[in-house]
């Protein structure tokens, strides 16, 4: 998927000649050819479509085969859709507020914020995410933690970050100073966006879809450590280029778990998380690599 990605972001020339030709045709076109593009790529990408389905099949076990069919070609569809969201018709997102974005439980964060100590939005990749954060961002002083090191995936940081949009890059900030930004932002009340479904070795151990992974501890410990509740939200594509924004209802994570209990806490709000992705399937972004995060189950053998 990062390949593909990386043969528009990295080349400066091709990507500035594909938005001029692009943002010249109207939405109305560019749905159903982003539609039929989606699903060609589904039908000749052999390697990546098994490797989708079988990622699919594994952590949907309830679903058929049609209906993982028709999630694994919705995912390939809603990977190009974003792609041309991002790059060519972001440019039009604050004429489009009104209509882009239907809104649910919004008051759930505000009355959160009433509280005075900020608030922890906890969510996985799904939809067009810039999208969701840039528009909370427009409503509230919002801060996020990002992985900008990725030379496909920096462009696109790169242009939410010129529309106003905050973030403390993962790979550039020492875990110490990350901590105290996030902490001191959420004392001036702010709103700190996190998606937790990353991955990286260096992670906590937790348990996603009931397998053994490594996922971000930040929101977990920040709850924790200030009493802060976490507002699970998630995002998806309702239809063409219109997204439905859901805010559930607060988890207080310091009532639930000590400080003691990081992991607990962790694996708490990835129960969360796993619903959220489960409500929108063929929108999460990792479908291409979620093999790649499992933990290695130990044989007995091995554990002798």
């Amino acid at each position: 998927m990062y390949e593909w990605i990386a043969k528009i972001t990295t080349d400066e020339k091709r990507l500035s000649q594909l938005q001029r030709w692009v943002s010249v045709i109207p939405r109305t076109v560019c749905y159903p050819f982003f539609c039929l593009l989606g699903d060609t790529v589904y039908a000749l990408a052999k390697k990546e479509r098994t490797r989708v389905l079988r990622n699919m099949r594994q952590l949907l076990p309830d679903q058929s085969d049609q209906m993982l069919s028709r999630y694994g070609r919705e995912y390939f569809r809603s990977v190009i859709i974003a792609l041309y969201e991002i790059l060519i018709d972001s440019s039009n997102l604050h004429k489009s507020l009104d209509w882009r974005f239907k809104v649910e439980g919004e008051e759930v964060l505000q009355q959160v914020l009433e509280q005075g100590r900020g608030a922890i939005l906890f969510t996985p990749h799904l939809g067009n995410f810039f999208y969701y954060y840039w528009y909370l961002s427009m409503k509230y002083p919002c801060l996020t933690v990002v992985t900008a090191q990725s030379e496909e995936i920096r462009p696109f940081y790169l242009l939410f970050q010129r529309l106003g949009c905050d973030g403390l890059d993962y790979d550039e900030t020492p875990p110490l100073l990350m901590m105290k930004k996030l902490t001191s932002h959420l004392k001036d009340n702010g709103v700190v966006f996190l998606l937790g479904d990353f991955y990286r070795p260096q992670f906590p151990e937790s348990v996603f879809f009931g397998k053994k992974t490594r996922t971000p501890g930040g929101a977990a410990v920040l709850s924790l450590e200030q009493q802060i509740p976490v507002v699970p939200f998630m995002g998806y594509r309702d239809r063409q280029f219109r997204h439905r924004l859901i805010f559930g209802e607060p988890i207080h994570l310091y009532e639930k778990f000590d400080r003691k209990q990081r992991m607990e806490a962790i694996n708490s709000l990835n129960v969360e998380m796993e619903k959220m992705v489960k409500d929108a399937p063929g929108q999460w972004f990792y479908w291409f690599n979620a093999d790649e995060r499992w933990e290695k189950e130990e044989t007995s053998s091995e554990a002798c």
